[in-house]
């Protein structure tokens, strides 16, 4: 069985994008309340929520944050830049699980994997800050061999597969060579001991040959499940990801 982890940014999105200015104290005025879409989720089948509290604080606030902490009933993974202030807000909230992603501010959302192996040291402080405080830490990388390694090296347990380039080829040449690293990195980072989840660019098409990666754990998937449910609602779009990850 693939876990299912739903990404809930799209519908902080959707909040700020009306409410940027309102005070926290005008929380039951405001909507969608992503708080109350993750409990939807989980209800429908999510075995997770996965947020991305982003340096600027484009969609999920720490307030959503917290109350995430608080309400949920299965594992809360945050997704955040390798920076001390992160770490620092990470060891107070206490998730489940934290996948250190590479951040921009020009970038509409995460492109491309962590530089593990360029940023070698601050990444590795920002791991054993988090395995010391219990929080189990994931790494968001492309599916590159130095990559995996050094992702390995460093003790980091799980790491997170972008597949956003396979996404982006798979009507394209280039998608079967996509797909062939994404296989051979999954190989190679199970053969390591990492637990091996994948993310970025999941959709109702592709999930048939991503679903076919072998030691998958988890998958991580949130714009495709929240844009059909514009049209099926919410907790259908979540059964019918589900059912086609596991069919």
């Amino acid at each position: 069985m693939i876990l299912l982890g739903v990404n809930i940014d799209h519908c902080a999105t959707l909040r700020q994008a009306r409410y940027r200015a309102v005070p926290a104290s005008a929380e039951a005025a405001v909507e969608p309340d992503p708080v109350a879409l993750a409990l939807l989720a989980e209800q429908t089948g999510a075995d997770g929520i996965t947020v991305h509290l982003r340096e600027d604080r484009r969609h999920i606030q720490e307030r959503d944050v917290w109350r995430l902490r608080e309400k949920i009933s299965t594992r809360l993974n945050l997704e955040m830049a390798c920076t001390p202030a992160m770490t620092e807000f990470a060891l107070r909230l206490r998730p489940d699980f934290v996948c250190l992603v590479p951040e921009s501010r020009e970038e509409v959302t995460t492109e491309g994997g962590l530089d593990v192996v360029g940023g070698r040291e601050r990444v590795a402080a920002c791991v054993a800050a988090l395995q010391a405080a219990g929080i189990k830490a994931s790494l968001f990388i492309d599916p590159d061999e130095a990559q995996i390694a050094a992702s390995a090296a460093m003790g980091a347990p799980l790491v997170e597969l972008h597949t956003g380039a396979y996404a982006n080829a798979y009507h394209g040449p280039a998608r079967v060579a996509e797909f062939q690293r994404l296989r051979q990195g999954a190989v190679q980072a199970h053969g390591l001991g990492l637990t091996v989840n994948a993310g970025h660019g999941i959709n109702y098409v592709n999930i048939a040959e991503v679903r076919t990666l072998p030691h998958l754990h988890e998958l991580n998937i949130g714009h495709s499940i929240v844009s059909r449910a514009l049209f099926s609602g919410f907790g259908e779009a979540v059964r019918e990801m589900k059912a086609r990850m596991n069919p």
